[in-house]
């Protein structure tokens, strides 16, 4: 896997990826000591909104600010986005009130919102070979899951030496140092070939997404994930300390256990996907998820399984999400790229956003069986639903026809093309030629 770093722009794009999320992960923990200390017993209350705010932003400003990313150098925004982002970490040990946390917030994943699909755009470009490309998705994979294990641990060391108002300033240089490695390489660019206005720009990739099949059920996973994902991020603290008396510890050492079931699955990822369609691997990966959350109706009974419920649901989560990158690169010309990783964004976070709160409430109210089988009947809707909508047929070249083109149309000529005529074959993508999806076998 490690091959694919002898590229020195990936190599560059990669470490600045790495660096940010530990900066990122720092952040995260002097937040909720930042929380405390200006909230006390309502620091929960500070952190549960932020989190929304965080959800809400991602949302609404993806799509926006891809709008705008069709427009400006690839680098130039992404470094601007990363000197804006640890302006507001270097402002954030400044805090006295708790509205200027959430404000801070909001510009912070604001930021992020439109740096993150924008980043993650430009991979497919730098990594053409969908092999390679596939390396590069389970290495960022392992670097997210890493970045909840490492950073934890960087912070309580530090923690041991500075106070936590210092952790901020490990935020400010990983988003410096991120900065100066996009700065150090040349990345691709695909300017649009006709100027759009700018709710065209902003509702592209919305359009292109809910037009593809394959991409409807990636949305489709994508809310079964976040179904099961929530139950073990909002949920874990509340059946360790309070349904099983455990420690603290315990509660670390089981989203250890699901970060690790992640790990292994991104491993296995690029030899699995050598063998798997994407459609049968994003599916099992779901299915498992599923499976668990229905077993932890009962299983739970224990620290070892709940740690092994954890990480085979950890293996799940990898292997449902992971290859979500290879539908977006296959399913979009590299110009509208930016726009289609932008409403996947949005769309997993929408989703993240419903889901999040229902994992909470159901645990309050009803108790955690009843939250695992709600939250298992979710996983389980939204399995039959990709399954009905990605079909099982999904090639890459399509054969379909252009009636409202005259024969021998440039459209219709090249090496891409076979048939020269206005019915024809290539690797389909919806674009301003192919608004619609064509019927396989019409």
């Amino acid at each position: 896997m490690l091959d694919i770093l002898s590229n020195r722009t990936y190599r560059h794009l990669f470490a600045a990826q790495v660096i940010a999320l530990i900066g990122t992960g720092l952040a995260t923990v002097a937040l909720g000591l930042l929380a405390f200390d200006l909230a006390g017993d309502n620091a929960g209350m500070v952190l549960g909104t932020a989190l929304a705010i965080k959800m809400i932003a991602y949302v609404g400003v993806a799509p926006v600010a891809a709008a705008f990313a069709e427009r400006l150098p690839r680098r130039t925004m992404l470094v601007t986005l990363d000197l804006v982002r640890a302006g507001v970490a270097l402002m954030l040990p400044f805090v006295s009130q708790i509205w200027e946390i959430y404000v801070l917030i909001f510009v912070l994943q604001a930021a992020s919102a439109a740096f993150t699909p924008t980043f993650q755009a430009t991979i497919p470009d730098v990594l053409p070979m969908e092999k390679d490309y596939t390396k590069a998705l389970s290495l960022s994979r392992l670097a997210y899951d890493m970045e909840t294990l490492v950073s934890p641990m960087l912070a309580a060391a530090l923690l041991t030496v500075i106070s936590f108002h210092n952790l901020f300033a490990g935020t400010v240089v990983g988003f410096l140092a991120s900065a100066a490695l996009v700065v150090s390489v040349a990345l691709p660019a695909h300017p649009s070939p006709q100027r759009r206005g700018i709710y065209d720009r902003t509702t592209r990739g919305l359009r292109i997404y809910l037009a593809t099949p394959r991409l409807r059920g990636l949305l489709a996973i994508s809310a079964g994930v976040a179904a099961a994902g929530s139950m073990v991020f909002v949920n874990t603290v509340v059946i360790v300390q309070a349904g099983l008396g455990l420690t603290q510890s315990a509660v670390a050492l089981a989203l250890a256990s699901f970060g690790a079931g992640s790990m292994v699955a991104a491993l296995a990822l690029p030899r699995l996907l050598e063998k798997l369609p994407d459609r049968t691997a994003m599916l099992g990966g779901i299915g498992l998820m599923v499976v668990g959350l229905f077993v932890g109706t009962w299983l739970v009974v224990g620290q070892t399984s709940l740690m092994a419920l954890w990480f085979a649901i950890g293996l799940g989560y990898s292997t449902a999400q992971t290859p979500s990158g290879r539908l977006l690169r296959r399913s979009s010309n590299p110009e509208d790229r930016p726009a289609l990783f932008a409403a996947q964004f949005a769309l997993s976070h929408a989703c993240w956003l419903l889901f999040y709160p229902l994992a909470g409430w159901l645990g309050t109210q009803f108790g955690m069986p009843v939250t695992f089988a709600v939250l298992g009947g979710a996983g389980a809707l939204a399995v039959w639903v990709a399954y009905q909508v990605w079909p099982a047929q999904d090639p890459e070249v399509i054969e379909h026809e252009h009636p409202d083109l005259p024969t021998g149309h440039t459209h219709t000529q090249g090496p891409a093309r076979s048939g020269g005529q206005v019915r024809h074959s290539h690797a389909f993508v919806v674009d301003d030629q192919h608004p619609h999806w064509p019927s396989v076998g019409r």
